[in-house]
């Protein structure tokens, strides 16, 4: 079994949930996902099976969309609304729908977040939530991410009350946090502020639509029609360009040899070389010779 599985993660589980539950109703070890989603957020998560465990990554680095709902007057420990209350602001609060857009273009773009405390990144050796649940505070790194695009989803024309909710999408680059943006929008507004709910509706070339639930895969191994929901490694390699291998170039590709760079290599990071539109390997520009490329991942034999 090899492949990519949609999978619709729902509230509640883990990432790691998810995989476990999977490897049970599959009946394989070779399960992974890609990309941590919290248990307070439900949506697209793509499992890859098998041998498409080798592309994990690049579906973990693919742009995400998420809809969310941003919350204007309580700041969080966790930054969503499962934390802990750090900063409550009851006044009654006002801005135009002018004012909430030009916030949402000041973020839009390449930004710096900070990560939360409460979350996966790794410090000295230690997960930032492992410090956390100890009550201990470490110099976290800044990074940068990319909002590619930040919109709001509603139609109000003025804002007011003591707490003020509104619907946002966000198209994103890897690694941004979407609680962490909640609080740099409150935070250009003058308020505190979280993310009250969040979905992701894509990832990648992955959307809601394409998902399964685990009840629904389960229901689909039984009646041994699982392969309907599982899609072929192509598929989240349709972004790069595809050679078809010929026969001067069969052996070397096969037995993945240093080859000299094709010139897709000027506009495109990786290429894709397959027999029939079956995948057998990504190269990419070799990172120390010039005017050469080298595999970056080998799957002569997924089916």
């Amino acid at each position: 079994m090899n492949g990519i599985l949609p999978l619709w993660k729902e509230r509640g589980m883990t990432s790691h949930d998810c995989v476990f539950k999977l490897r049970k109703i599959l009946r394989t070890k070779k399960v992974g996902h890609t990309g941590t989603l919290d248990p307070v957020v439900e949506g697209v998560l793509p499992i890859c099976i098998g041998q498409a465990t080798r592309i994990a990554e690049y579906l973990t680095d693919a742009g995400k969309t998420y809809e969310a709902i941003i919350s204007i007057g309580r700041t969080t420990t966790t930054e969503d609304a499962e934390g802990e209350t750090v900063e409550e602001d009851l006044t009654i609060k006002k801005f135009s729908r002018e004012q909430l857009l030009e916030v949402l273009a000041s973020l839009t773009g390449v930004i710096e977040q900070t990560p939360p405390m409460f979350s996966a990144v790794k410090v000295n050796g230690k997960r930032l939530y492992e410090y956390a649940r100890k009550g201990e505070s470490v110099e976290r790194p800044t990074r940068q991410v990319t909002i590619y695009n930040l919109e709001l989803l509603d139609e109000l024309a003025h804002y007011e009350g003591q707490e003020i909710t509104f619907p946002v999408r966000i198209a994103c680059s890897k690694g941004t946090y979407i609680r962490t943006l909640a609080v740099q929008i409150g935070e250009a507004l003058g308020y505190p502020a979280h993310m009250k709910e969040l979905v992701r509706t894509a990832s990648g070339t992955f959307t809601q639509d394409n998902c399964f639930t685990l009840a629904q895969v389960a229901e689909l191994m039984e009646t041994e029609q699982v392969a309907s929901c599982i899609l072929p490694v192509e598929y989240a390699l349709a972004d790069y360009p595809y050679i078809e291998i010929t026969n001067a170039n069969e052996k070397e590709i096969f037995n993945g040899q240093v080859l000299p760079a094709d010139a897709l290599l000027n506009s495109h990071d990786k290429i894709v070389y397959g027999i029939n539109g079956k995948a057998v390997a990504v190269y990419q520009a070799h990172p120390t010779k010039d005017g050469l490329m080298k595999p970056h991942k080998m799957f002569p034999t997924i089916e």
